[in-house]
């Protein structure tokens, strides 16, 4: 991460509020050390951001493996269940340094797509058939080394992934995910080590595949980190079913019950809940990680997405599968499945669409003092063409609303990333040919 001093002359920026026009920001260390609103020509030597400049928007769930789904999983019918046999499959086929490859280009998308942060909700822990690597974290340090090289921050999310089924061993094809038990699994990723671009947090990949019993051991580990805790929650009636039959509970109820719920914790999904979950997930102050493309591409459902913020859960936002890879299509479909859920519109204005994928993201993922264009913050920001054929016209006032309602990833001009261009004038700056590189890393996984 870049020391030099910089100064960016931003055309116009949404300062979380509203849009401003002529902001010069300052950045030094990393960080923003001034933001001077009221300055229509830039002042001498600043580099020029035309456009709409938002804070660097966060990706909250990923799985980077999965994006060499793409396409081949929309061919015939099926369900959710259907699809996760294929997605094993590719599974079977990584190795550290093919998902390195993988991982490097698809963080690389992202940051064209206007992210600088990615939570990686991490399970592919060991080779198939479940033997440890060498390093026993071989395949973690090949996610962390590819956001390195992408230019973009990433929070690990190591992943408990113990079981197949409740109180049922893991299947062949998640030999792979497991550590045995979840004493194992602290012990494995306590060996992880942050860095200037990294953090390391803790999944519990569902309730189904980490057994009751040790659901606190993994709670644990995140609490004398004071690290992020992410989980699979409700995303299949089926999971919800089988929890009451074996726990007389729902899943959220189950994680209450062992000490997961709480404010660093972020569930994903949170698709089929009762009220009870709602208000239990909201009180405690949890929070709720949307992934509107991933779900509507599985068939998932529509998660109660606005009634869970409105009993005080955090909401944030991720491609998960990366059917695509555009965080403003995902704060659009948020906004746009509940209204054809409900019939009504307007159930969050543009501004608080965008903190989910700015702020809101990126605390969800460890990074709090990122995701705001003010002083103190991480010099984090992404910049929107006002001129392309999706976002000419309206004023510039209306910047928010036409990032969250017309804009996509191919708008992006420019991402900056603690002060230093890791995508200038819409092609990245670290890795040449985005494109190759993921049919490399993609051809490379097929049979």
């Amino acid at each position: 991460m870049t020391a030099t001093p910089r100064t960016y002359w931003l055309e116009h920026a949404w300062l979380g509020t509203h849009v401003e026009p002529g902001v010069t920001t300052e950045v030094r260390g990393g960080r923003i050390t001034a933001v001077r609103p009221d300055t229509p020509a830039p002042p001498p030597g600043a580099e020029i951001l035309r456009g709409l400049t938002l804070p660097g928007l966060a990706n909250a769930h990923s799985h980077a493996f999965h994006r060499a789904l793409r396409s081949t999983v929309q061919v015939g019918s099926g369900t959710f269940w259907t699809w996760r046999e294929i997605m094993y499959a590719t599974a079977d086929r990584l190795t550290p340094d093919t998902y390195h490859a993988l991982a490097r280009a698809v963080y690389a998308e992202m940051a064209l797509a206007g992210i600088t942060a990615v939570g990686e909700f991490h399970y592919v822990h060991h080779a198939p058939g479940g033997t440890p690597y060498a390093d026993p974290n071989a395949m973690g340090e090949a996610l962390v080394e590819a956001a390195a090289e992408a230019g973009i921050r990433i929070t690990l999310l190591d992943t408990a992934y113990l079981s197949s089924g409740f109180g049922q061993p893991p299947t062949t094809h998640q030999l792979r995910f497991s550590d045995g038990d979840a004493d194992a699994w602290a012990q494995r990723c306590s060996a992880l080590g942050e860095r200037d671009h990294a953090r390391i947090g803790a999944a519990v990949h569902s309730v189904r595949a980490v057994p009751a019993e040790q659901l606190a051991t993994v709670a644990r580990w995140a609490e004398e980190r004071r690290a992020p805790l992410h989980v699979h929650l409700s995303e299949q009636t089926a999971e919800n079913d089988a929890c009451r039959e074996v726990h007389g509970c729902t899943p959220a109820q189950l994680l209450a019950l062992h000490g997961v719920l709480g404010p660093r914790t972020t569930g994903v999904h949170n698709t089929h809940l009762t009220a009870e979950d709602i208000t239990l997930i909201g009180g405690s102050g949890t929070g709720t990680c949307m992934c509107p493309t991933t779900e509507r591409d599985l068939a998932d459902g529509i998660g109660p997405a606005a009634a869970l913020q409105n009993e005080g859960s955090p909401l944030s936002l991720g491609s998960d599968s990366h059917a695509v890879i555009d965080l403003l299509e995902e704060a659009r479909a948020l906004e746009l499945d509940e209204r054809l859920r409900t019939r009504t519109r307007g159930h969050w204005t543009a501004a608080a669409l965008l903190r989910a994928a700015t702020a809101d993201g990126h605390a969800a993922l460890g990074w709090d003092d990122t995701g705001r264009i003010e002083a103190g913050a991480r010099a984090d920001f992404t910049t929107l063409a006002l001129d392309s054929v999706r976002t000419a016209g309206p004023p510039p006032r209306l910047g928010a609303e036409t990032a969250v309602f017309a804009a996509t990833a191919a708008d992006v001009r420019h991402t900056v990333v603690a002060g230093r261009h890791v995508v200038r004038d819409g092609a990245h700056t670290l890795v040449p040919d985005v494109p190759g590189a993921l049919a490399r890393a993609v051809e490379a996984l097929r049979v």
